[in-house]
C-alpha cells in the first residue's frame, strides 16, 4: 500500500499459524480471567449458564472468559484474511464502537448536550451571546476561540522557529547564546507554569496584558522553542557542500537559505511541525485557566452547572478528536505534495 513498507518476502500470516493461535488465545484468556468480565454486561448475557454473576464464582468467572477470548481471537482471524484496507476500516469501526461503549457506561445523559434551554452571557455591556444549546455555544463560540489562538500562535512560533533555527546555526556567540538560553529556559518549564508567569508576571512589570494575548504569547514561546530545534535539525539534514558551493558562487546569506536550504529541508521539517500544531492545539485547552472561553473552559463551566460534568468533557473530547483528524487529513496531504516535489 502507498506510504507503507511492504515486506516483499511471502509467507503465513501469523494468526494462521495453529501454534501462534493457541499460545494468543491462551494469553487472551489469562487477561480476561484476571480482569473478571463477569459483573459486566457479559454476564449477564450468560447468565442463563452460569447463574447469577455475582454468585457464579470461578466458573462464572471462566466461562464469560472463555467466551470473550473466542469473540476476540475469532475477530482477528475473520479480519486477517480481508484486505489491507478493508482490515483498517474495520478496526476502526470496531474500536470506535469500544469507545462508545466505554462512553455509554457512564450512565450519561445525552439529551443534556442538546438541550434547549437559552443561555445567554453578557460578554461587555453592548454586547449580549445567547446560543440555543450547549453544542451550540461549545462550537459556536469555543471553537473559534480555540482555532484562532492555535492558528496565531502555530504561526508566532513559526516565525520564533526560523530565527532560532538560524541563530543556533551561527557562529555568532551572542545570537548563539541568547537562542540556546531561549530554548533551554521554555523548554524547561511546564506550559501551565509559562501561561501564569506571563499573565502575572508582565503587569508586575507594567506591561498589562489581556488573558487571550497571554495565552497565546505563552503557546508561541514553548512551541517556539520545540520548533526551533526541528528546524535546525531540518537544515543541517542538508550537505553542508550547498553552503559551501553557494557562497563560492556569491550568494547572499538571506538567498541561499530562501532559495536552496530551506525549500529543501521543508519535507523534513514539515511532519514534525504538524505534530507540533496539534499538539499545541490540544494545549490550548491549559489558557482556560485565564477564563478564555475556549472549548476546555465551557465544557468544565457547562457541566458544572447542573453536575454533568462527564457529558460536556466526553462533548470537547469528541470535538478535539475530530479537529485533530482534520489536522492529520491536512498535514499528510502537505507532506505528500512535498514528496513528489522530491
Amino acid at each position: 500500500e502507498k506510504g507503507m513498507f511492504v515486506d516483499t518476502v511471502v509467507e503465513d500470516k501469523a494468526l494462521h499459524k495453529p501454534a501462534f493461535l493457541i499460545g494468543l488465545s491462551v494469553t487472551v484468556l489469562a487477561f480476561f480471567f484476571a480482569f473478571n468480565f463477569t459483573n459486566t454486561i457479559f454476564g449477564e448475557f450468560l447468565s442463563p449458564v452460569i447463574g447469577d454473576p455475582k454468585e457464579s464464582g470461578s466458573f462464572g468467572r471462566l466461562a464469560v472468559s472463555f467466551v470473550l477470548t473466542i469473540l476476540f481471537v475469532g475477530n482477528l482471524l475473520l479480519i486477517s484474511f480481508a484486505r489491507l484496507k478493508i482490515q483498517i476500516l474495520i478496526v476502526w469501526i470496531e474500536l470506535f464502537f469500544l469507545f462508545l461503549a466505554f462512553a455509554y457506561s457512564f450512565d450519561l445523559e445525552i439529551s443534556y448536550i442538546f438541550k434547549n434551554d437559552f443561555i445567554c452571557s453578557t460578554e461587555s455591556a453592548r454586547e449580549k451571546l445567547c446560543i440555543p444549546s450547549k453544542i451550540g455555544l461549545m462550537i459556536s463560540k469555543g471553537l473559534f476561540t480555540t482555532i484562532y489562538i492555535s492558528a496565531v500562535s502555530i504561526a508566532i512560533a513559526t516565525a520564533i522557529a526560523i530565527v532560532g533555527a538560524i541563530a543556533k546555526l551561527s557562529n555568532n556567540g551572542f545570537a548563539y547564546a541568547i537562542a540556546s538560553f531561549y530554548t533551554s529556559l521554555f523548554r524547561g518549564l511546564p506550559l501551565l507554569l509559562q501561561i501564569y508567569l506571563i499573565y502575572m508576571g508582565l503587569p508586575q512589570l507594567g506591561f498589562m496584558i489581556d488573558a487571550i494575548p497571554s495565552g497565546i504569547a505563552a503557546l508561541s514561546l514553548c512551541y517556539g522553542a520545540y520548533m526551533t530545534e526541528i528546524f535546525r535539525a531540518g537544515i543541517q539534514s542538508i550537505p553542508k557542500g550547498q553552503w559551501e558551493a553557494s557562497r563560492a558562487l556569491g550568494f547572499k546569506f538571506g538567498l541561499i537559505l530562501r532559495k536552496i536550504i530551506l525549500p529543501q529541508s521543508i519535507p523534513i521539517i514539515v511532519p514534525p511541525t504538524g505534530n507540533q500544531f496539534i499538539a499545541m492545539l490540544k494545549d490550548s485547552s491549559l489558557v482556560s485557566v485565564l477564563g478564555i472561553w475556549e472549548i476546555m473552559f465551557l465544557a468544565k463551566k457547562l457541566g458544572a452547572k447542573d453536575y454533568n460534568h462527564l457529558e460536556m468533557l466526553l462533548t470537547a473530547a469528541m470535538i478535539y478528536w475530530v479537529l485533530t483528524i482534520i489536522l492529520e487529513m491536512i498535514q499528510a496531504r502537505i507532506e505528500r505534495k512535498y514528496q513528489q516535489k522530491t
